[in-house]
This record gives C-alpha cells, sequence and structure tokens, in this order.
C-alpha cells in the first residue's frame, strides 16, 4: 500500500471514529429531510467509486489561494496567489463551486486534505467579508464576491443604475457560486461560521436590491443568475425568516414562472442553463411556502424538459440554447451538444421534486442521466471534465486539465463526481427506497440499520440487499425501472418470491419486520430498445436498459483534446466528419432494429452491428457511451428506408460539402445574440437589441448606438467578412461597418432584397487593415436616425 492510500485509509477511518461519536454535526437533513447524509451511504468499488476517489485527486491539484485571489482583490486585501484565468470576467465563479466540492468530498469520504482547504477557504472568505464590511459600509456590507469591478457595479446597482452591471458578465451567477459554496460548507459539514457567512451574504442580497421596484428586479433577471432564488428559500429554511422567503420571490423570474405555472413551454431559444436553476428556485420556493403556482412551475418545467427536450443520455440544449423543433437538426449539425452544467441543474431539480413527490419516473430519469451524461464527463485517466456533449455523428468530446481551463462545466463537474452515493436510498416516513442499483452501504442511524447493496450493473442484470446489522419493521421500496419489461422483475426475500402487482416506472413495496442476515435478490432483467433523435425522427440512438450504446469511430484529428486555457477551449474544434459519409441505417421497420443487435460472447454490454443493413459501414461494435474516451463515436445514427436513401444520399452530399468548405474558409465566427459566443468575442454595445427569427438569433443597434466583436484573424491577411441577414428588413437600415477604427463600408438594406429569406453578404478586407494583428474589432454603427441591420452571424473568412 502507498504513502497517500495508507494516510487516505487512515484518514477514512478516524472520521468514521469521529462521525460515530458526532452523529448531531452535519446539517444535510435540516434541508433535504429525505435524504441520508452522505457520511451514511459509503460506495464500493465500481465505476462511481472510482469516479469519485479520482475526482478527489483532481481537486486536490488546484491552488486554493489563485482561487481566492479575486475575493481577496474585490476586498482590497493584498494578493497571495495570481488569479486564474476564469473566463476573464468571471472570476471566482469556479472557487465557489470548488468550496462545495470540498464539503460534498469530505462528508463523503472524510477526507482531511478536503477538510483543511475548506476551512482554509472559510476563514479567508470571512476576512474578505470583514474587509468589504468595513471598507464598503454603503454597498458591502455581508459580502464575499469576486466580481470584477465589484465596487462600481454594486454601488451604482443598488441606486438603480444598471449601466456597470450590464456591461460585465452575468454578476449574480458569479456571486451565486460562493451562496451554494458556503450553504454547502453548512449543509454537508456542519460548519457554523459558513452558515453565518452565508446568511449575512443573503442580507446583502437583500439589501442591495432593497431600493429596486418590482420592474426593475424583473429586468435585472433577464441577465443569467444561477439560482438566487433557490439559496434565499434555503435561508429561510434555515431561519424561518420570513425576508428569506420574500426575497427569493423577488428575486424569481416571472417571465419564466407565469408561463410554467400554466403549463405553457416557453423555452424554444432560450438560454438552458439560465432558465433551470431558476426551476429549482420555483420548486423551492413552492415547497417551503405551499404556493401552487411555484409547485407548478418547476414541476412543469421538469416535464417538459425531460419529455421534449432530453435527448438520450439526459442532455439537453444546443449551443446552450433550447432549440424549437425546427432547430432540432443543429444537434446533428452543431458540435456544441448538451452541456453538463444542465444536468447538473436537472439533477437537483429531480431530487427536490422527488422529495415532495416519490415517484419513480424522477428516478429513471436520474439514473439515465447520471449513468450516461454525468459519469461519461469524467475522463477515467486524468480526471477531466467535460464541457459539451456533442450529438453529432464521429465527433468528440475535450476535456479541461487542473489549473487550466476555468469553464463552468469545470465547477459544476467538481461537485458532480462526489454526489454519487446522494440518491441511492432515500427515506418518508416509515418507508425506505433503494432509487439507484449501486454497490453501497446504507447505515440507517435511526433505524439502527446497516443494508449492504451487491451489484455489478449494468454488466449483470441484478442485484442484492442484505440487512448486516438491526432489527426493525419498515417497507422497503424497490423500484421497478421503466427499462424492465411488464411482469418480468423478481424480487425475492430469503429466497422467496415476493408477489407484487406493480408495472415498470414504480416501486414495489415490501414491508416486514426485517433482521440481521436477510437478503434481498432483485432480478432486473434488460432489453434493447431505440430512441428518437427529439424532433428528428431519422436519427436514432440505441440504449440496454438504461445505458445508452455508442460506438467508437476513429481517433484521427483529436484537436485540443485536453485543453488549455484558450478561449474556446471547451469546443472540440477538430475537423467535422462529413455527414453524407457517416453510417446510414438502411431499414423500412425501425421497430426491428433493436432486435437486430447482438451481445457479443463474453464481453458484458457489448453488441455487434453484424445484424443492421448499413451504408458507409463500420468496423465497430456498440458500447456503453460512458466508457467511450478519447475518440470519436457514433451515438446517434441516421436511419432511413431504402428508398429515401436513395433520394437522400445526394442531396445530403451536396449540401455537406457546401458546408466543409465555408468551415474550411472560416478563420473565426460570433452568433450575435448568444450568450456564450458573445461574452467569448469580447462584445461592446450600447442601445442594441437581440431578437430570434427564425430560430435564429439577431442583433442590431438604434441611432446613436453600436456593436463590436473582436474577432482572430490568426495572423493572416486576404480575408473578408460575411454577414448573415434577413432578406426582408423593414425600417431604416443604413449603416457602417468598421474594421477597427476604419470604415470598411456602408449598406443601406432598406427593401433591398423583399425576399423572406437569409442572405450572405461578403465585404473584401483590404490587407492593411489586418495586417500585423492577431485580432481585429468588427463594429456595426447606424448612420443618423437610422438602425443597423439584423445581423444573424459574422464569420471573417479567407478569400
Amino acid at each position: 500500500m502507498n504513502r497517500l492510500l495508507k494516510k487516505t485509509v487512515l484518514a477514512s477511518l478516524l472520521f468514521s471514529c469521529f462521525l460515530a461519536a458526532s452523529t448531531n454535526a452535519f446539517a444535510q437533513t435540516k434541508l433535504y429531510p429525505n435524504e441520508f447524509p452522505l457520511r451514511d451511504v459509503t460506495l464500493l468499488d465500481g465505476p462511481f467509486k472510482h469516479a469519485r476517489d479520482l475526482n478527489i485527486q483532481v481537486l486536490l491539484k488546484y491552488d486554493v489561494d489563485r482561487l481566492l485571489a479575486g475575493y481577496r482583490k474585490e476586498a482590497g486585501l493584498s494578493a497571495k496567489a495570481k488569479s486564474y484565468v476564469n473566463w476573464d470576467g468571471l472570476d471566482g465563479h469556479v472557487g465557489g463551486h470548488y468550496l462545495s466540492a470540498l464539503a460534498i468530498n469530505y462528508a463523503a469520504t472524510g477526507n482531511a486534505e478536503c477538510k483543511k482547504r475548506m476551512d482554509y477557504m472559510i476563514a479567508e472568505l470571512k476576512a474578505c467579508q470583514d474587509a468589504n464590511t468595513a471598507k464598503n459600509s454603503d454597498w458591502g456590507k455581508g459580502y464575499v464576491g469576486a466580481v470584477p469591478n465589484s465596487k462600481a457595479i454594486w454601488s451604482t446597482f443598488q441606486k438603480g443604475d444598471f449601466a456597470a452591471f450590464r456591461a460585465a458578465w452575468v454578476p449574480w451567477y458569479n456571486v451565486h457560486k460562493m451562496y451554494a459554496g458556503l450553504r454547502d460548507a453548512w449543509l454537508y459539514t456542519g460548519n457554523e461560521q459558513a452558515k453565518t457567512m452565508f446568511l449575512k451574504f443573503c442580507d446583502w442580497a437583500i439589501s442591495v436590491t432593497a431600493s429596486l421596484s418590482e420592474a426593475q428586479m424583473q429586468s435585472m433577471l433577464d441577465t443569467e443568475q444561477g439560482g438566487m432564488n433557490e439559496v434565499l428559500a434555503d435561508a429561510y429554511q434555515m431561519t424561518h425568516d420570513k425576508k428569506y422567503l420574500t426575497a427569493a420571490e423577488r428575486f424569481s423570474h416571472k417571465m419564466l414562472l407565469d408561463p410554467m405555472s400554466q403549463r405553457k413551454d416557453n423555452l424554444d431559444n432560450k438560454h438552458a442553463n439560465t432558465q433551470v436553476p431558476k426551476a429549482i428556485g420555483f420548486q423551492r420556493i413552492g415547497e417551503l411556502s405551499n404556493d401552487a403556482a411555484y409547485l407548478q412551475a418547476g414541476k412543469f418545467f421538469w416535464e417538459t424538459v425531460t419529455t421534449n427536450r432530453t435527448l438520450a443520455f439526459g442532455g439537453n440544449s444546443r449551443r446552450e440554447f433550447f432549440p424549437s423543433v425546427a432547430s432540432c437538426i443543429d444537434f446533428v449539425n452543431d458540435v456544441e451538444g448538451p452541456e453538463s452544467c444542465n444536468s447538473y441543474n436537472m439533477l437537483k431539480l429531480t431530487e427536490d421534486l422527488f422529495r415532495l413527490h416519490p415517484s419513480a419516473n424522477y428516478a429513471d430519469y436520474y439514473e439515465r442521466t447520471m449513468y450516461n451524461h454525468i459519469l461519461s464527463t469524467q475522463h477515467p485517466d486524468h480526471g477531466g471534465y467535460v464541457y459539451f456533449t456533442p450529438a453529432r455523428p464521429r465527433h468528440y468530446r475535450v476535456y479541461s486539465a487542473p489549473n487550466e481551463g476555468m469553464w463552468c462545466c469545470v465547477g459544476s463537474g467538481m461537485e458532480n463526481h462526489g454526489k454519487y452515493s446522494q440518491f441511492i436510498y432515500t427515506h418518508q416516513h416509515d418507508s425506505l427506497f433503494v432509487n439507484l442499483f449501486v454497490a453501497s452501504v446504507l447505515n440507517w442511524k435511526e433505524k439502527g440499520l446497516k443494508i449492504k447493496q451487491e451489484t455489478n450493473f449494468p454488466n449483470e442484470e441484478k442485484t442484492k440487499l442484505t440487512v448486516t446489522a438491526g432489527n426493525t419493521r419498515f417497507k422497503l421500496m424497490i423500484r421497478y425501472p421503466y427499462w424492465v419489461a411488464d411482469g418480468a422483475l423478481k424480487i425475492t426475500v430469503n429466497g422467496k418470491a415476493v408477489a407484487y402487482t406493480a408495472h415498470p416506472s414504480s416501486y414495489v413495496a415490501v414491508e416486514r419486520t426485517w433482521k440481521q442476515g436477510d437478503v434481498v435478490a432483485v432480478e432486473l432483467p434488460m432489453h434493447n430498445s431505440v430512441v428518437q433523435l427529439p424532433n428528428v425522427p431519422n436519427y436514432i440512438a440505441f440504449m440496454h436498459g438504461p445505458i445508452v450504446l455508442a460506438a467508437k469511430t476513429g481517433t484521427n484529428d483529436l484537436t485540443g483534446l485536453v485543453a488549455g486555457d484558450s478561449r474556446w477551449g471547451h469546443i472540440a474544434g477538430g475537423k467535422k466528419m462529413p455527414l453524407n459519409e457517416a453510417p446510414v441505417i438502411i431499414e423500412d421497420d425501425e421497430s426491428t432494429l433493436a432486435d437486430k443487435i447482438v451481445p457479443v460472447t463474453g464481453k458484458p454490454m457489448t453488441f455487434s452491428l453484424s445484424g443492421i443493413k448499413m451504408a458507409n459501414k463500420i468496423d465497430a461494435v456498440l458500447e456503453p457511451f460512458y466508457k467511450i474516451h478519447d475518440a470519436r463515436y457514433e451515438m446517434y445514427w441516421m436511419r432511413l428506408s431504402d428508398s429515401q436513401y436513395r433520394s437522400f444520399a445526394d442531396s445530403l452530399a451536396q449540401v455537406e460539402q457546401q458546408k466543409l468548405a465555408l468551415q474550411k474558409r472560416t478563420v473565426d465566427f460570433v452568433a450575435p445574440g448568444e450568450q456564450q459566443p458573445e461574452a467569448d468575442h469580447f462584445i461592446q454595445k450600447e442601445n442594441s437589441n437581440t431578437g430570434n427569427n427564425q430560430d435564429e438569433f439577431w442583433r442590431d443597434a438604434r441611432d446613436g448606438g453600436y456593436f463590436s466583436y473582436r474577432l482572430s484573424t490568426n495572423k493572416e491577411s486576404n480575408l473578408s467578412l460575411l454577414i448573415r441577414y434577413w432578406g426582408n428588413e423593414r425600417g431604416p437600415r443604413n449603416f457602417d461597418i468598421y474594421i477597427d477604427d476604419v470604415k470598411l463600408t456602408s449598406e443601406n438594406l432598406s427593401g433591398k432584397w423583399n425576399s423572406n429569406k437569409f442572405q450572405n453578404v461578403e465585404y473584401p478586407i483590404p490587407d492593411a487593415a489586418v495586417a500585423g494583428k492577431d485580432f481585429v474589432r468588427v463594429k456595426f454603427v447606424p448612420q443618423q436616425k437610422n438602425m443597423t441591420a439584423s445581423v444573424y452571424y459574422i464569420r471573417l473568412l479567407r478569400k
């Protein structure tokens, strides 16, 4: 046994002894009464324990003082280390996630270094909070944030002047991460100092928004704010002080709350991970106030996202936005697939909804997303985190490296892999719910009961639960998953069959007086299924039980596989493989496909494609998607009938050729109106608006305003500027386009085309305008009493 392992084992033993003597030191059940504290559920060997333990190793490679640097800077304290790049403008957001991750992993494992770092962070953050209170008494009492330029932003914001606030990158989203970090330090480890600091920080949020009208609050909430309504609701549950519930309601965005409470889906073209935390807050407010509108809003949001907007592996969104029905083909065309943060937050919402209504459909979704998305977003060797998971055929994912690429999904990734034991078991009244089939040991202290779950699922289709200590009566609620056929579930207790009347996606209740030595055996026969891509029925994915199956398709051109600190390193920027050259399943009857993939002898969860007729056939097998790394993959497969394939192949080839030719010419591009691309290209704007038309975003500027972006030239010349316009603009559309401060051209689109389709216009750029420059700023300025065009896409092209 190596030294590090010996130390870890010793620390865990000491931690277990400490917990046995101090069962009331932790607060997790004070907010989530149906959950068992993480310390009471021990993971046994398997993929989730491996992921958690590897994640702790990765966490301990980060420099805590660098994570705290922005907090000290904004509090006016001397630097101890250089701040991380942190997506220039979001300094501090990963620090909040990191504090949560330390608390979660200490609670789950007793890792002494996680505890040491957590305590150090809280002490440093207290110094920052005290300094803000002393030095910035006019706006900063209780503040503990690292938002760059905090003083200018919040001192004017509290007076109703949003200019500095809107010029910054999502300030509330940024500070929310530290709210969650402080709450979690108390929630998972019982740290009272963190609780005190959290409540003071909540008081600051109330104070800094006190003079804002309801209209100003709603306007403020148009900017991504993380889960501010959730943490304020948590403060109410912690204190029973009504001011926090009132604040949580003021931080609830009616743009989403009102339609969701009326069961109306208005999510098309909205930034996905801006909305999910709002829904978590709606649910929490409804849970604590019993307000029907809030309860309905949280519940319906979950229902419509999981039913209508979720891919086979549990993720949602493309290019960070919820697409419309017509735009779902973007999942195939684009490489910026579902974002890990979305699933992180959807699982949080799922746990909350299950707490009020322990329905198996919540647990079914949780299992599918935990295995196929969350587990797959960690590299199994070096532990790097994934941002986007492309669904595009034959593309790939990229991974973060410690101390580089401080993306939002790095922050949520730090937390994800420490929480695998959180939802395996829950309890309500006299019932114990077995929600997930994960090898683990439960110590139900209130009942004096211990249960060991032994399973190699999904490699084996069964699990076994053994009572290893205790003697007490309760209902054991065993999930009957949706993926087991009706009547196929088999349960025995001490060898005797259990009769039941339940159906798939429900729970089977087994009530008796349980005693040490009782054994419950559960058989979970899985079968194959085919799942269509939402709103794109000719693209399908294969599943075996809850597990998404995919095929490796090569390792060529994995550009940026382990990303550095580059602005766009989280995007897998290697060559897009032509869709017309991807495998195409040719089958008239889709219902027969599930039975045509056959198990490979001696290789669990591995299936042959040999029985399927396929154009562009590949030599590959299907295996669990979560096991595929460092490779291109095929998760979604085009499926056409024989006649469809003959007519479709030629036209697809032509379209793909045009797309790939444009990609090859592209040096840099930006999608105006989309939050992340605009931030990545350092948008500057004044008197500028955004909107959506034909499922594409646009930006314009009005008289006296402008908007501009910084684009990379890659040190090239002989370039041109391609702008995408709508062909039927209304109103006076005379405007100028600048490269840096030099006018490139004047344009007048008023009545130019009178055509209801998009128009791409290419403007040559003089070499003198780009010579010797790494970047240029492309600026759009309306002429007097005019507007710019609605600009949909901007590309810097090689001529």
